[in-house]
């Protein structure tokens, strides 16, 4: 299967630059996943496709001010720093611009409150820092990082809680998981007052999520692996669930799908995924998703192609171009609607 195969022509104007003022008022397309029908709705709507005893999954990871700008000391070359994981004792890994000018040894000056400097060389421009500063990081990074858009939003983000779910509790990523920057509260107590379950689980998002395929067989790209965690209280939910597994976006379908794929069942555990989804994969974990439209090529419309069929998902971004809809991180929705268990 080769990688053009999940190509498609986008026009420009529909790459949404800002969030729109209401999280929930952007537009959702449900693709039927048995029918294949499309119908058109708004997101404040979702609550009436889910159904009593289904369970939502949400990942709670919170984004970090991870891109860094700083001077490489003894040149005073400028370099550009995107944090993606954090390894141990204040090591992490990272994405260097321009990564040629950083070996072995150097070390970065982040406004004199981080010094960074190079432990390991890795490829694709990944570089292994070890970070020096006074306090506590996050807060360092509240101060001298900036939120680490995607490079095709060119707007400013005006609000960093914006690219934040409502429900972000666990600092740890280097990018929104953007399927559930549609809820609101409110949206999520309709939810929970149907007697829909909510459960969280947790993935870092990094390089693995967002970087792009640069092979044309998909089946030799290799995934970079994000961290997970699994509660016992989500596990509970999860394997008790009546109905229908519903999750929120790619991130938590990864981890949900190497989770029942490593044990069998859902359990409280915590590890790190590789796990690469492309159409012929056989989901075990999840009957239903909620999604953003992503880019072409892209490892994440290899995911929904394998969910939905990639001739159905090719179709239905075809149906929601000719729809104005918006695309990527901060564009609409789609549900992949599972058919009913009761049927």
């Amino acid at each position: 299967m080769k990688t053009e195969d999940f190509n498609f022509e986008l026009p420009e104007n529909l790459i949404a630059q800002t969030p729109l003022e209401k999280r929930d008022n952007s537009k959702l397309l449900i693709l039927d996943n048995v029918s294949k029908e499309v119908t058109h709705t708004r997101f404040n709507k979702i609550v009436d496709y889910l159904n009593e005893g289904d369970t939502l999954v949400l990942n709670d990871t919170k984004v970090i001010p991870a891109r860094l700008y700083g001077i490489k000391e003894k040149t005073n070359a400028h370099i550009e720093i995107l944090l993606l994981s954090s390894i141990e004792n204040d090591t992490w890994e990272c994405l260097v611009k321009p990564a040629k000018r950083i070996n072995i040894g150097d070390t970065i000056n982040f406004g004199n409150k981080i010094l960074a400097t190079c432990v390991e060389v890795k490829e694709e421009g990944i570089r292994v820092l070890k970070l020096k500063y006074d306090g506590i990081l996050y807060e360092i990074l509240d101060e001298l990082g900036s939120m680490p858009l995607p490079p095709y939003i060119h707007e400013k983000l005006e609000d960093k809680n914006r690219y934040q779910t409502v429900y972000a509790k666990y600092e740890g990523s280097a990018a929104a998981p953007t399927a559930g920057l549609h809820f609101t509260k409110e949206l999520l107590k309709k939810i929970k007052e149907k007697n829909i379950n909510i459960a969280y689980i947790t993935l870092h998002v990094g390089l693995g999520t967002f970087r792009p395929v640069n092979v044309d067989d998909i089946k030799n790209h290799k995934m970079h692996s994000e961290f997970y965690m699994m509660s016992k209280e989500c596990a509970e939910i999860l394997n008790n669930t009546k109905g229908n597994i519903i999750s929120v976006g790619t991130t938590s379908t990864r981890t949900l799908e190497t989770i029942k794929n490593k044990y069998g069942c859902f359990k409280e555990c915590s590890g790190f995924t590789d796990i690469f989804i492309y159409p012929g994969y056989k989901f075990k974990a999840i009957d239903g998703l909620i999604t953003n439209f992503h880019l072409p090529k892209s490892t994440l419309v290899m995911l929904v192609s394998a969910l939905a069929g990639r001739e159905h998902i090719l179709n239905a971004y075809k149906i929601a171009i000719e729809n104005n809809y918006r695309f990527f991180s901060f564009g609409d929705s789609m549900f992949i609607k599972p058919g009913d268990k009761n049927e």
